[in-house]
């Protein structure tokens, strides 16, 4: 079976390339430093954040972390197939991977809906306030992931598909940072408090 070569030595390396790389560590920061005022607004009002925390729904937390996980792992496995020049089944995976993406969204949705019919807004108090910033910015992330997903399949799927091994990889790091963040998220906010 013919793999792709890859160079190692131009600038696409790291896989996906230096800018997405840039990008994935600007966001990686910018989740951090806001992960890190919600622990420090947590030790200061620790009975409020440790109440507010069970109002969330930990089973819908915990099925949301196997939809990314799986579609993670369903996105590794489109860059191995593509690499194999594979494209049939890195479609397959990238479908595979897209539906876990859809599903997260789906439950996501769901649990909003259940948190605003409860009264639990953006102003509900501090804790709440760090759950909908964080966790809407991160769906805001997975919605455009999904849409890097589509495209990116899209264009390997046409007739004269000109997507390169970069172009996938691109893809799949953004999907993985978007994995990353909510295995950040999930215990700080589901869990620890």
């Amino acid at each position: 079976m013919e793999t792709l070569k890859i160079n190692y030595k131009n600038i696409y390396y790291p896989p996906g390339g230096i800018l997405m790389w840039i990008i994935i560590f600007l966001e990686l920061i910018t989740f951090g430093i806001a992960m890190v005022a919600l622990v420090f607004y947590g030790s200061e009002q620790t009975e409020l954040f440790h109440q507010s925390r069970l109002q969330l729904n930990t089973t819908f937390g915990a099925i949301n972390t196997v939809f990314l996980l799986s579609s993670g792992f369903f996105m590794a496995n489109a860059v191995q197939q593509f690499k194999e020049k594979n494209i049939q089944k890195s479609s397959f995976y990238f479908k595979l991977t897209m539906l876990g993406g859809l599903l997260f969204l789906i439950l996501k949705s769901l649990e909003y809906y259940h948190k605003i019919e409860s009264g639990i807004t953006l102003d509900t108090n501090m804790f709440f306030t760090f759950y909908w910033l964080l966790t809407g910015f991160h769906l805001i992330h997975v919605i455009i992931g999904l849409v890097i997903l589509i495209w990116t399949n899209y264009g390997m799927t046409k007739q004269k598909s000109d997507t390169q091994i970069e172009d996938v990889e691109a893809c799949a790091a953004f999907w993985h940072m978007c994995d990353l963040i909510w295995l950040l998220l999930f215990p700080i906010l589901y869990l620890i408090f």
